[in-house]
């Protein structure tokens, strides 16, 4: 069913059309309507050259051409042989003098224009009517038809083997409210647009073998007919997408198959996609090719794995990338100074765009080579995060950088969009669910689970009275968690602000009066971290300086908090100083097999407002050393509530926001130094050993553009190496 607004779309071009062609012809049958009404002497010159009382009682009024046939907005020029009188005739259709636009309009001079839509009955009557006297006047009919439908062309023309519901606009010419778009002899639902436009829906079901249908325009009687066929080619190969630097590789198997596709610069290949499952029996499939350069001849060939235990590879076949604007790509500079190897795969840089519309959401190699972005409405924000999915797509919340609003998108390697939603969505969600609260944005982190729910971070404003340092009302900004099954519905929620001390019994506990950061931001928590062993969620929470563990256990927990590390927490470490805690932390994750017990856990150290003594003073302070950032490991044993510092890189620049580090298998480690002290304005990746000190692998460069994160991932597909 179409939607209000597909319906008022269509009415409004249908619309335009009409008028075009009909405002000329109404507007001089009104004239000729005013002229026939106004009597001598309401001001202007008189039409009539006789007045009624003298009109001769002989006049004969002759028409031509009898019962002609009109098209829907055709014309036919009518006459009138006049004898008797010199006054001229009005011209009226159905009685109406000028005509309407439900049966058609007709000119001062007899030009009669068909109306948009058939009216009904589909015969009309002409009439020309003396000036000189009403009571003499000669009719004829018009017949009213469809006009013939012409083709002159399909987008698309070609569609790979294997599509889903393709949409087809179908221009050309003589299209009428009735006309339907036939594909290989199927009649198609088709919406009428214009005259000149018609749009249909080609199922999937008529994609699933490489074809060439016949595509037809039929319109009923009365007129009509049906056009000459033009092709639909349905097709195996390779395809152009809306991404200039993925390629569609579209294939056929004979029996049921698992298919990749190898891709390269020559035929040797060196890259390939994960594998996709033929239907049952075999049938199409269709792959997106991604992690190619820009502007770059591949070459590209599918890998076919039988059921039977065969194997099969297609032809060879080429494609030639596009990209962005040489300005629009991030600006990067990769260094091996102590001559190590990187890790292999690629990097998800969450940027922030610079001058000249600098792509924001960009994937590049170890080299520096932008190999996917993806481009959206400007005004969305900046990639807040972006994650590669378990099923291969992407999800991104383009997010404001002031924390307000925020898009969740899903969308695979192409740029399509598969599911979308924003702040608004997911308030209405919490609403239905009967949850008393409203959140302002969608920010820094998004979880999918195992279970396939997705965690959403988002914050909202709650007033407060007299804080210390905050005479009056304060609104402070805190934390919140959703969490989203399948279909978008609110399973369980955690709210920073119902977690209070006081007023909370339960320890530990949150305080509003601890203000490390100052206010209003409270929490300004950027990353949630899941445990499998116990189903529970870490928190890092960067104004608070705490990493807190929460009681979630696979959304049936009760959402107390079970621990607090960092300064002033829970945890007592072993083996530091004050100094030694993290700061303004960003991007904990745990890198030991097990996730409870005695675990380790690295963490990107900002450190912001770092305590450097038991008397609390700050990094900065006078008499105080400048703050720095470093990237420390720490081994964490819940039952003992003991931290151990097993291993640090002292950074020697400070990024006061963003950063990530992760532990790779090898066990070298990786960051993103989001804006350096000694480039503010760029960003910062680097590899470096796990040694003591570490030595550096790679350093990449990343200039005008500052970064939140630097992900290395395997590559742009789950389960594959690069």
């Amino acid at each position: 069913m179409e939607s209000t607004a597909t319906v008022l779309e269509r009415y409004k071009l249908s619309f335009r059309f009409n008028w075009v062609r009909l405002a000329a012809a109404w507007t001089l049958a009104t004239i000729v309507t005013l002229g026939a009404l106004c009597m001598p002497g309401c001001g202007g010159k008189s039409t009539t050259a006789e007045t009624p009382a003298s009109a001769p009682s002989n006049i004969q009024i002759a028409l031509s051409p009898q019962s002609p046939q009109v098209a829907l907005l055709g014309q036919a020029q009518f006459s009138a042989g006049v004898t008797g009188s010199t006054a001229g005739v009005s011209w009226s259709v159905n009685g109406t003098v000028g005509g309407s636009f439900a049966v058609g309009v007709i000119s001062t001079t007899g030009l009669y224009t068909a109306p948009s839509t058939l009216p009904s009955p589909n015969t009309v009557t002409v009439t020309a009517t003396s000036l000189a006297s009403a009571s003499q006047s000669a009719s004829t009919t018009v017949t009213i038809v469809n006009p013939a439908p012409s083709i002159v062309s399909i987008t698309p023309s070609l569609v790979p083997v294997g599509s889903a519901n393709t949409n087809m606009t179908v221009s050309g010419t003589g299209f009428a409210p009735g006309s339907v778009v036939e594909v290989g002899g199927i009649t198609l639902n088709t919406l009428y647009w214009n005259p000149t436009v018609l749009t249909a829906t080609v199922p999937a079901a008529q994609l699933t073998a490489a074809a060439s249908l016949p595509v037809v325009v039929s319109t009923p009687a009365p007129g009509g007919g049906t056009s000459s066929p033009v092709s639909l080619n349905i097709a195996s190969g390779v395809f152009a997408t809306a991404n200039p630097q993925v390629a569609l590789y579209a294939y056929t198997t004979t029996q049921t198959a698992s298919v990749s596709v190898e891709f390269g610069t020559d035929t040797t290949y060196g890259r390939h996609t994960w594998a996709v499952n033929s239907p049952p029996g075999g049938g199409p499939v269709q792959i997106l090719v991604a992690g190619m350069w820009a502007n770059t001849t591949y070459h590209l060939r599918a890998d076919v794995s039988n059921a039977d235990g065969s194997q099969a590879v297609d032809q060879d076949h080429t494609f030639t990338t596009g990209g962005p604007l040489a300005s629009r790509v991030p600006q990067i500079a990769v260094t091996n100074p102590n001559g190590l190897t990187p890790s292999s795969g690629v990097i998800f840089l969450n940027l922030l765009a610079g001058t000249s519309n600098q792509i924001d959401a960009a994937v590049v190699d170890t080299a520096g080579n932008l190999v996917w972005y993806y481009d959206y409405p400007p005004g969305l924000g900046f990639p807040d995060p972006m994650k590669l999915l378990p099923n291969g797509h992407i999800l991104v919340n383009l997010a404001w950088s002031s924390g307000v609003g925020g898009t969740v998108r899903e969308i695979d390697l192409a740029g399509n969009i598969i599911s979308n939603f924003t702040v608004n969505d997911l308030n209405n969600w919490l609403s239905a669910a009967g949850y008393n609260l409203a959140v302002i944005g969608i920010h820094h982190d998004l979880l999918p689970l195992p279970n396939g729910h997705l965690l959403v971070l988002a914050h909202h404003y709650q007033n407060f009275t007299n804080l210390p340092g905050y005479p009056g009302t304060t609104s402070v900004l805190g934390d919140d968690l959703i969490d989203l099954d399948q279909n978008y519905n609110v399973a369980w929620v955690w709210d920073s602000f119902d977690y209070l001390c006081p007023s909370n019994p339960t320890s530990p506990c949150l305080d509003i009066n601890r203000q490390p950061m100052g206010l209003p931001d409270w929490t300004h928590t950027n990353t949630i971290v899941y445990s499998p062993d116990d189903g529970n969620l870490l928190l890092s929470m960067r104004d608070q300086s705490w990493i807190i563990k929460i009681d979630y256990q696979n959304g049936q927990g009760s959402g107390n908090l079970l621990w607090r590390l960092g300064y002033q927490g829970d945890f007592t470490l072993t083996n530091g100083q004050n100094p030694d805690w993290f700061y303004g932390q960003h991007y904990p994750s745990i890198i030991s097999p097990n996730s409870t017990g005695t675990f380790s856990l690295i963490v990107f150290d900002d450190g912001n407002n770092r305590v450097m003594d038991s008397a609390g003073d700050i990094c900065g302070a006078p008499g105080q050393v400048i703050c720095y950032s470093r990237v420390p490991i720490y081994q964490l044993d819940e039952s003992a509530m003991t931290a151990t510092l097993e291993w640090q890189d002292n950074l020697s620049v400070y990024t006061f926001w963003g950063g990530n580090a992760q532990q790779l298998a090898d066990t070298d480690v990786v960051l993103g130094i989001s804006a350096p002290s000694d480039d503010p304005n760029g960003a910062r990746y680097m590899e470096v050993t796990d040694a003591s000190p570490p030595q550096i692998v790679m350093q990449m460069e990343i200039s005008h553009q500052n970064n939140y994160r630097a992900i290395l991932m395997p590559s742009l597909y789950p389960g594959v190496q690069w």
